[in-house]
């Protein structure tokens, strides 16, 4: 009972959260300056009696309140928006998914292996010169802006050392996805290597481990069955919301590698004023890092009765 309690809280938090967020971009998106519809036209002005029947068919003349309510009702129907050209943003969506998602998670999966393993091994050797690299590693690679990071591999790897492409998806998967993959996973893999490091410290210095030590356990042992599972715990909670922000983190790293994705559609629409495209990108982005949010917390809450919501 209590746990269904909690997961109707949850709920409840999610959807006000959802429509808080949602309602931000659409009015964001649509106060931006200029008129996306006289934009269609490019160099050659469109007639009045064309552009009075395209702001009627958009509903660009009502009231924001009264377009963010029709568009919230499309929603419930898996209507994302269509854009000014007449293509649903959904099937836009489509084709790009497979290289967002390719690339989220081989960054991924970059992020989660380096990341345990070097807060693993920093913390087996606190205040090692180990640990101390660790340490102002995964600090300098949070201090760097991602875009910096984006084009320094592309001029080292790509093309000085010519290792890996610098743009698009022809090398196929995994070469073309490594280098934008690594990039994104610097910023999580330092989190994640920070988080491992401080709960192997913590576990290290618990009782039943010095217990497990007064016994005789083999240090291989310890740290092998009973550190690791229950250091990696409070990891795991991070990865898995982590790759929601994975996949909007994506936005700035394909449009510098030049990936047809998700994110790349978000710039182009972004830099083109297409209204209906960037509320259905953010709409959609938002969705699963909120699902993902959810599912975590609900995992979490049956697993341990003293996180759940009263």
């Amino acid at each position: 009972m209590r746990f269904a309690r909690a997961a109707g809280a949850r709920l409840i938090e999610v959807g006000i959260v959802f429509l808080g967020v949602t309602f931000i971009i659409y009015a964001m998106v649509w106060a931006l300056p200029g008129d996306p519809i006289a934009a269609l036209g490019g160099d050659r002005p469109l007639p009045a009696a064309v552009v009075a029947e395209l702001r009627r068919q958009f509903h660009l003349d009502d009231p924001l309140l009264l377009q963010y309510l029709r568009y919230l009702g499309g929603l419930f129907t898996g209507d994302l928006g269509t854009t000014f050209d007449g293509v649903p943003v959904a099937d836009r969506m489509a084709a790009r998914w497979p290289v967002t998602i390719t690339l989220a998670i081989t960054a991924w999966v970059i992020e989660v292996v380096l990341g345990v393993l070097l807060g693993l091994v920093a913390g087996l050797r606190k205040n090692s010169w180990i640990d101390r690299g660790v340490l102002l590693t995964t600090i300098l690679a949070t201090s760097i802006p991602i875009f910096v990071v984006a084009v320094g591999a592309q001029l080292i790897f790509g093309l000085q050392l010519k290792w890996l492409p610098i743009a698009g998806t022809t090398a196929g998967w995994p070469t073309a996805y490594i280098l934008p993959a690594a990039v994104i996973a610097i910023f999580g893999l330092a989190a994640i290597a920070r988080l491992m490091r401080g709960s192997v410290i913590d576990t290290l210095q618990s009782d039943f481990v010095r217990t497990l030590r007064a016994k005789g356990v083999p240090r291989r042992t310890i740290v092998g069955t009973h550190v690791m599972r229950n250091s990696v715990a409070p990891v795991l909670t991070f990865v898995a919301i982590d790759l929601g922000y994975l996949l909007g983190g994506a936005v700035v790293v394909e449009g510098v590698f030049n990936l047809p994705g998700i994110g790349q559609l978000l710039f182009t629409a972004i830099r083109t004023h297409e209204g209906p495209t960037v509320v259905g990108v953010g709409t959609t982005l938002i969705l699963i890092f909120l699902a993902l949010s959810l599912l975590v917390d609900l995992v979490n809450s049956a697993l341990d009765p003293r996180i759940r919501h009263v």
